[in-house]
């Protein structure tokens, strides 16, 4: 009878044992498990970086990741502008499926919140997450938000348990920092007003007061509304004085952030998104890298993001983090030089290619738009070498999922492709295909492209870049002319008529 009444009570006891040793296991695994960095910079070209062929100018923070972990040369953004790009990187989803464009500093979130996306996969894989730096996403439900309160959703909302941002780019309002989900040091005696359509306030713009300018923004290109910091933005926006960050601070304010982040889950794994804004403009270097390169503005705060990188090495390698630490570093599109302000970026361009040998640069459905520098360093697991596999950031997510063991969910990351072998260097194979979207949208399968006939200058009159917008078929081999020179379309009337079949069923999928 004793024994009867004991026996449910030992199984219990012994489920429970059970569990709590499956438990204490996986926590042990997951403190095994390696911290992951992505370090995501902005119109940064193939061609800026020594480690990629660079002679005006040295890198040799990035340089030292290039030289102990993998260099991809044929990495690429989703996208030849920065919000597709990162839109793409976190949901594993073309952005052309979902219309996502540049948008301005008042837009509403795109991402969405009931999928999964990277950080959130992180997030379910036990990590801490967070995300520093430029988000350009959107924030809030609606385009009509009150600044000077909470706004959700946003970063936290998908997946980050920590955000320090601003909201969309330093040439657009509002130019302040948003600590998770509330605008930093506001005071609430001068409430924060942003609107895209109409002037608010009294604060002056760069039309109206050209002479209060300390950059001179160049014509057209929309910088002459609100002047902040003696530059002229995209956007109106009034008060929130206290809380207006100002633009050489910036990126040393970023740096903080992140090494304070680091230093809160040092000893749990984390993710860590940190989004820099070198060198989208206004650059405007700290005034200790201003003059530091011979290429102007542009090239000095290119040497100030190779010193935040160099920053964030110092603190692993104190912290005895860096050896299992997965660093990946990569730009959210092509190079721009004249961008909507004169910062002398092509007047001391000194013979620097900023895309290298690749023909266009951000806005282009050339490579010069989508191919940027991919590195990837993991002291503990990865050889150090050089791969051409095709890949795309925005196979990270189904990539990680497989690294972490998460499954995910059919039908979501739909076009994120599993390419963890080619990014750990156990293999030089990537994707097979890949639709880039600059202009026009265009289709790479081994070493053909074509890009689809479409309406539109073929010369961006504000940047001087070519778009690749063409009334025709344009058909180029990457592998014996890498710089787009030569349309072979006419000649090969069968491949242009497999790759189009292919863009548009990859298009209707």
């Amino acid at each position: 009878m004793i024994k009867k009444l004991l026996t449910p009570s030992i199984f219990f006891l012994s489920t429970v044992v059970f569990a709590q040793g499956q438990k204490k296991k996986q926590s042990e695994e997951l403190l095994k498990a390696p911290n992951v960095i992505i370090i995501y910079v902005d119109d940064l070209g193939y061609g800026d970086l020594s480690s990629y062929g660079a002679t005006k100018i040295h890198t040799p923070n990035i340089d030292k990741l290039a030289s102990q972990g993998i260099r991809f040369t044929n990495a690429h953004s989703s996208s030849a502008t920065s919000t597709p790009s990162r839109y793409a990187m976190m949901t594993g989803v073309y952005p052309w499926r979902k219309g996502a464009a540049v948008l301005p500093g008042d837009a509403a979130l795109i991402v969405p919140t009931d999928r999964i996306t990277l950080p959130g996969l992180f997030k379910k894989a036990g990590y801490e997450t967070g995300i520093v730096g430029k988000w350009h996403l959107g924030l809030g439900e609606e385009l009509e938000k009150n600044w000077n309160t909470d706004i959700k959703p946003g970063p936290n909302e998908v997946g980050f348990n920590y955000s320090f941002i601003f909201p969309a780019t330093a040439d657009r309002v509002p130019t302040v920092f948003m600590e998770n989900g509330r605008v930093l040091a506001l005071d609430e005696k001068d409430p924060m007003l942003v609107d895209y359509t109409k002037k608010v306030g009294n604060d002056p713009t760069g039309e109206e007061h050209p002479e209060l300018l300390k950059m001179k923004a160049s014509p057209n290109h929309g910088h002459n509304q609100t002047i902040i910091n003696g530059i002229g933005r995209i956007g109106y926006m009034s008060g929130g004085n206290r809380a207006r960050w100002v633009d050489e601070e910036v990126p040393l304010t970023f740096l903080y952030k992140a090494k304070q982040f680091i230093n809160d889950h040092k000893s749990k794994p984390f993710f860590l998104y940190y989004a820099l804004t070198e060198p989208h403009v206004p650059r405007m270097p700290s005034t200790i890298f201003k003059g530091k390169s011979q290429l102007g503005y542009r090239g000095d705060v290119i040497l100030q993001l190779d010193w935040t990188v160099g920053e964030i090495m110092k603190q692993l390698d104190e912290y005895k983090l860096a050896e299992n630490t997965i660093i990946i570093f990569s730009s959210d599109n092509g190079p721009v030089l004249n961008d909507g302000y004169e910062d002398e970026a092509v007047e001391k361009l000194n013979g620097h290619n900023p895309a290298g040998i690749y023909r266009g640069g951000k806005y282009s459905a050339f490579e010069g738009g989508t191919r940027v520098p991919f590195i990837l360093h993991w002291a503990k697991a990865v050889k150090p070498g050089v791969s051409a596999a095709l890949i795309c950031q925005m196979d990270l997510l189904a990539s990680f999922s497989s690294f972490l063991n998460e499954p995910i969910a059919k039908g979501q990351a739909s076009d994120s492709e599993n390419v963890l072998n080619a990014l750990l260097g156990k293999s030089n194979s990537g994707r097979t295909v890949l639709v880039q979207q600059g202009g026009p949208l265009s289709i790479v399968k081994g070493d053909w492209k074509y890009i689809l006939p479409s309406k539109g200058p073929s010369l961006n009159r504000l940047t001087q870049i070519e778009t690749g917008n063409s009334p025709h078929p344009q058909l180029y081999n990457l592998k014996t002319d890498p710089s787009e020179t030569t349309n072979l379309a006419e000649k090969n009337p069968a491949k242009v008529k497999e790759l189009s079949s292919l863009l548009e069923s990859v298009k209707n999928r």
